[in-house]
């Protein structure tokens, strides 16, 4: 009972080292639960602000662009958008040029190549920079709000920007470019001025005299509205060059420094006013543009959608020619051929006399010629006397079935006096509107030429419709077949005599009967006699049929030719139409004539008169395929002829277009009609009409169309009728009533009777079909009753799965709520796992700390044994020293031994706790 109180006193200090832990323990764990509180309201928060940002778009940051050229081009590329740079460039450099360019865009990159070109050429003048105008963070993109790419601009020095809108080609690019560089000509001599002058495009002279000063009055003022020109009119076409001589300056008239000259070939030239105008750059560069002479222009599309050719088609005729054209070359022969014959046409003014050409006479003394004709000197320079004077031109008759009509060929001769002998006719003047008159005069008449067989030639004179006072001749006479043969082929103008003779050389059998008398060209009857171009001057102020010229460079836009008709396979590039957007119809130069001067003419004046020659030009769908395995027969403009018209069969003709729908939709019927036609006796074909051109009387304006052409009735034929259905009974009936149908003429018994055979086939043919087509109808019927039960059956079973499709339905729905509770239930586990966890890792940190403590706790004991030892050794040596003290001793030691073991006790307990809680 001694010991209690010391046990008590161990206890309590045990449970108060117990309580120590535990309240360490606790408040580590509660620190950890509120950090854990706070963590899933941060996550919570993240969730929401990621699911806010999951319903806004989310732009991707552009990627850093790229160049666009290679490092050793002579073009410097800013592909970064540098503006700022690039006009820090410039500063340095007289010409500049900017290629605005978009990364993406495919004109960019294919114009990339042509700037490249045209770099490697002028680097050392011109500096050339590339800018990415598409990158969002660069300057450009910034500053330019472009609607297109690439884009041009050039610099010259401070002026600019000027852009460039022609074809993305090296050489038009180059051009332009050197026309930038050199805005003005300088001419100092009469022999440049002649030059300039002759050239066709317009130009505007400045006379400034450099003697007195290097840069006169006015100088700069004029060398800025060339800058002026070239930015209002991209494509150059007028031409600004400076006098520097005084006496060059008097050739036209120019006398005092800083005068303007506007030089004019048709229309009087003019002088700048002074006196009215300020002599300002604008000021000039818009009195020329306003004052220029456009006889021929240059159309160049920009191959996008475009009202270019619309717009200038809407003005009238035009006359549209392409020729090969190569802007950097010093002389272009054929381009200067088709000028002269443009100023003719337009030149109003000049007189109409023309004079025979004496290098071209003579022309016949070949071997050729007196092979084929052995008599034509004598008999030509008998016959034709008459067409040594100028008022007469060659008409050519068309052939006709008459026997008794045998001239081919006449000369037409204006303002004759009654009953003169031609070769005593003395004609002062000639113009083109009296050849009009003369020439439809002669067609009205042309009755009073039926002559009888003849060598000679015969004359006949006749009174004008148009002037009760002119009087014309006309001396008629039969060329030599082998003239005319030798002539075809040597000229390839004239066909076969079985074909009329056409100015555009062109051989139809159509023409036969619908040809009318036309103006040739003289020299192919004639060779003694060659007139230049005396109909065509001044031939657009006299007719009601005024063309406007246009020239195509065709290396560039000859698809455009190719859609008016020009051959896909020829190698020289050269076409001429006239398009007539009023009348719907286009006309072509024969490609197998030349394109020259004496061509064009023919072709201008062909169609300049009333009684045009020229045919109307068909456009035929050349990628038409013929399969003879096909049904229904393609039929295009070529074969529209031999197919529909001479076809010995009834036809039946489906007028039809790619874009119709119901066009399609009747493709099945005309083949069951074809199948069950007999393919001897009809013919079922279908046209694409907005591929093929067919003459007026064959055209529709409504689609599907459908046109039946009986046999030997192919001017009787018949149209299906808009109100019935288009169907298979419908066709059959239309068929075979137009078909059954009776010429106008009365028929034989021997016709009665092929009419009765031909019917009676009809009808053995039609009742065999009609049992194939019973025998499939009861097959069908058959077939029919196999796919009901199949139906029926197959309702069944969508039934059936119908229904399972309801309960999986049901079931995935029960397994959804059931897997969001598993998902829920797995997440609250989740989190007690991880809090668990938590405290277990906390409880690891207390044991260790305890054990640490108890470690201590350990040293601190074997210490204090020490102690104890040291003092009972010390005690022992002091004995017989203090025997009397011993009482005292025994209970100190007691007391030691009692305090040893509470604390034993203590310690082991404290050990079991720390043991019990890492468990």
């Amino acid at each position: 009972m001694a010991r209690r109180p010391e046990l008590l006193c161990g206890a309590a200090i045990a449970l108060g080292c117990a309580f120590l832990v535990a309240l360490k323990v606790t408040c580590r764990v509660l620190l950890p639960k509120v950090q854990v509180l706070k963590e899933d309201e941060a996550r919570e928060e993240i969730q929401r602000n990621h699911s806010s940002c999951r319903a806004k778009d989310v732009t991707m940051p552009a990627k850093l662009p790229m160049n666009f050229f290679s490092t050793r081009s002579p073009v410097i590329d800013l592909f970064r958008g540098q503006l700022d740079y690039a006009d820090h460039l410039r500063q340095d450099s007289e010409i500049a040029l900017y290629f605005f360019y978009a990364p993406w865009c495919g004109q960019s990159v294919a114009a990339r190549e042509e700037i490249e070109r045209v770099a490697s050429r002028l680097s050392d003048q011109v500096l050339f920079v590339a800018i990415n105008c598409w990158w969002n963070q660069g300057k450009c993109r910034k500053q330019k709000h472009f609607f297109y790419f690439p884009v041009i601009h050039l610099y010259h020095r401070s002026f600019g920007p000027i852009e460039y809108k022609g074809p993305m080609s090296a050489v038009y690019i180059e051009k332009f470019v050197r026309r930038v560089m050199t805005p003005l000509l300088y001419i100092s001599s009469r022999s440049k001025l002649l030059d300039f002058l002759s050239n066709y495009e317009p130009g505007v002279i400045g006379y400034f005299e450099f003697n007195a000063s290097p840069q006169p009055p006015g100088y700069l003022t004029f060398f800025t509205s060339a800058l002026h020109s070239l930015k209002k009119d991209y494509l150059g076409t007028i031409r600004f060059g400076v006098i520097t001589d005084k006496h060059v300056a008097e050739e036209i008239s120019l006398v005092n420094s800083g005068s303007v000259y506007l030089h004019r070939h048709v229309n009087t030239s003019l002088i700048y006013p002074n006196d009215d105008m300020n002599y300002t750059a604008e000021n000039i560069c818009k009195w020329a543009l306003e004052n220029r002479e456009m006889l021929i222009r240059w159309l160049r599309p920009h191959g996008g959608k475009s009202l270019l050719l619309n717009n200038e088609l809407k003005k009238g005729p035009a006359l549209l020619i392409f020729i090969p054209y190569n802007p950097l070359a010093e002389i272009h022969p054929l381009l200067d051929e088709i000028t002269k014959v443009a100023l003719e046409y337009h030149n109003c003014n000049k007189s109409q006399e023309a004079e025979p050409d004496p290098k071209h006479m003579g022309d016949n003394d070949s071997p050729a010629f007196h092979s084929y004709v052995p008599d034509a000197h004598i008999k030509l320079a008998e016959t034709f006397s008459i067409t040594t004077y100028p008022c007469c031109n060659t008409v050519v008759l068309p052939q006709w079935h008459s026997i008794s009509r045998t001239h081919n060929v006449c000369e037409l001769c204006i303002n004759q006096t009654l009953g003169v002998k031609p070769n005593t006719v003395n004609v002062p003047h000639c113009n083109f509107i009296e050849i009009e008159a003369a020439l439809d005069s002669f067609y009205l008449q042309e009755h009073t030429f039926f002559q009888v067989i003849s060598n000679t030639i015969e004359c006949s004179n006749f009174l004008s419709f148009y002037s009760p006072f002119n009087y014309y001749t006309a001396c008629c006479r039969t060329v030599n077949r082998h003239f005319l043969s030798f002539i075809s082929s040597e000229k390839t103008i004239l066909q076969t005599p079985k074909v009329v003779f056409s100015s555009h050389g062109k051989k139809d059998k159509d023409d036969i009967q619908n040809s009318i008398p036309h103006i040739e060209d003289r020299n192919c009857f004639i060779p003694h006699l060659h007139i230049s171009g005396t109909n065509i001057t001044g031939l657009s102020c006299r007719t009601n049929k005024t063309l406007n010229l246009y020239l195509l460079d065709s290396n560039l836009f000859w698809i455009y030719a190719e859609r008016l008709g020009a051959s896909r396979s020829t190698h020289l590039k050269e076409f001429a139409a006239i398009v007539d957007l009023k009348e719907e119809v286009h006309y072509v130069l024969d490609q197998n004539q030349s394109l020259i001067g004496s061509t064009l003419e023919n072709f201008i004046k062909n169609f300049s008169v009333l009684y045009s020659p020229l045919k109307r030009h068909l456009v035929d769908d050349a990628s038409v395929r013929f399969h003879i395995q096909h049904v229904i027969t393609e039929v295009t403009t070529s074969t529209f002829h031999d197919i529909v018209l001479s076809n010995e069969k009834n036809v039946l003709l489906l007028y039809y277009a790619q874009w119709c729908g119901f066009c399609a939709s009747l493709n099945h019927i005309f083949i069951q009609l074809a199948r069950l036609l007999p393919p001897d006796n009809f013919t079922v074909a279908r046209i694409d009409i907005t591929r093929n051109d067919l003459p007026w009387e064959f055209m529709t304006d409504r689609l599907p169309t459908i046109l039946f052409f009986p046999h030997h009735r192919k001017e009787q034929s018949m149209k299906f009728p808009e109100d019935f259905s288009v169907n298979l009974p419908n066709l059959l009936k239309f068929i075979l009533h137009y078909s059954s149908l009776s010429s106008s003429a009365p028929c034989t018994k021997e016709c009665l009777h092929k009419e009765t055979v031909l019917q009676q086939g009809h009808i053995l043919h039609l009742e065999k079909e009609i049992q194939k087509l019973r025998s499939e109808i009861s097959a069908l019927h058959q077939a029919h009753n196999h796919l009901e039960a199949q139906l029926s059956e197959a309702k069944r079973e969508e039934h059936q799965v119908q229904q399972q499709k309801h309960m999986l339905e049901k079931q995935h729905k029960t397994l959804q709520l059931h897997s969001e509770q598993l998902q829920a239930t797995f997440d609250q586990k989740n989190r007690e796992l991880l809090e668990m966890a938590e405290k277990l890792q906390e409880l690891a940190d207390a044991s260790e700390n305890l054990l640490k403590e108890n470690t201590l706790l350990r040293i601190l004991v074997a210490s204090r044994e020490g102690k104890l030892q040291r003092k009972d050794e010390i005690n022992e040596a002091l004995q017989p020293e203090q025997k009397l003290s011993d009482d005292n001793i025994l209970v100190s030691t007691a007391t030691a031994t009692s305090e040893e073991k509470r604390i034993d006790i203590d310690s082991l307990e404290t050990e079991h706790s720390s043991k019990n809680r890492t468990e």
